[in-house]
């Protein structure tokens, strides 16, 4: 659906040339959610602008449902944004038209009469949830209902891609939620291809089914949610999933931990920390370590939740036994497809 080739992007700075994006290559499948996460500056929202060429790249290729971009002529290139439809942070509503009629502007700019109009912008209030609300000022909606004026707009043209920059940004974590699962009712239902641009990691855990790191303009990590989440590869990508499922251990759990270790009398227990996903939470993996390996394990601290309805976490705990049947044990799991950190620092 979007396949993007060696894309570059330049700006011009006060001293000197400024690369926001330096080799980007993409591919998003058709009906996924895809998410692009990273830091302020990272380059995010001239990755996404990227797609239907608000920004123009200075080297690469834009390909989306098949057609090069980059090779249309301006006439061409706006009957193609009509497949492309676009929501913003700060909603970009006209203060001085209805709902109804903000939503119905795009199809004023094609041409549509106002019978069409109504047949195609009413059923879209109803499927955002402001049905009776079409009559009103965006002056009197709250910014989540705002932000659902902005995504009926953006669907009006009957678009094949919608893409998000920062949609949720400025919202409240529970009308976040409420949006977040609108667009995935909107995935669901109309088979749409969304584009997610967000610095939460939240977002992604809530509604993407793949992602990718954006880091100085280079995507570092990309693939399924799950799999990012519990086998991380960059250490931005890892702290980033920090700001969702904490890892570190609270001080005052370290300072249990340090009493504990000191009153071990030979010195055996290991302080370990397993993180499962999928299918490995689902497993008895205590109860079997400690039949199999003849181990005494101690929860010290765990983080359980939950990435499109597949268990995701960790524990950590003091893993007790005879020599060897510790480090047998780690073995065990790991060969099982979790991941095992020995935490040698409290």
């Amino acid at each position: 659906m979007i396949d993007l080739e060696g894309i570059y992007q330049t700006y011009p700075g006060p001293q000197g040339p400024v690369e926001a994006l330096r080799g980007i290559d993409l591919r998003i499948a058709a009906g996924e959610v895809f998410g692009i996460i990273g830091r302020s500056g990272a380059g995010k929202s001239s990755l996404v602008r990227t797609i239907n060429l608000l920004n123009r790249p200075v080297r690469g290729s834009v390909k989306v449902a098949g057609r090069d971009l980059l090779a249309l002529n301006d006439a061409e290139l706006r009957e193609a944004r009509r497949d492309i439809g676009m929501i913003f942070q700060h909603f970009n509503l006209l203060s001085s038209r209805t709902v109804f009629d903000n939503v119905a502007l795009p199809l004023e700019l094609a041409g549509w009469d106002a019978r069409r109009i109504r047949e195609r912008v009413s059923p879209l209030l109803e499927l955002v949830g402001l049905a009776a609300f079409s009559e009103r000022s965006p002056s009197q909606l709250s910014g989540g209902q705002k932000q659902r004026v902005g995504i009926a707009r953006a669907l009006a043209s009957q678009p094949k891609v919608l893409l998000s920059d920062e949609a949720t940004s400025a919202l409240d974590p529970e009308t976040t939620r409420s949006i977040l699962g609108l667009l995935r009712d909107i995935n669901r239902e109309l088979g749409l291809t969304i584009v997610l641009i967000t610095h939460q990691m939240q977002v992604i855990k809530q509604v993407a089914d793949r992602v990718a790191v954006i880091d100085a303009g280079r995507i570092i990590e990309s693939g399924p949610v799950l799999q990012v989440f519990s086998q991380p590869q960059q250490a931005l990508t890892r702290s980033l999933i920090e700001d969702v499922v904490p890892q570190a251990l609270p001080e005052a759990v370290r300072e249990r931990v340090r009493a504990q270790l000191a009153a071990d009398p030979d010195h055996s227990a290991r302080l370990l920390r397993l993180v499962f996903a999928g299918a490995e939470g689902e497993r008895p993996i205590l109860s079997e370590a400690v039949r199999r390996f003849d181990l005494d394990l101690s929860i010290v601290h765990g983080q359980v939740d939950e990435v499109h309805g597949e268990p995701f976490g960790s524990l950590s705990l003091l893993a007790r036994g005879p020599s060897g049947r510790v480090a047998e044990a780690v073995a065990h799991w790991r060969l099982a497809g979790l991941q095992v950190e020995e935490l040698s620092h409290v």
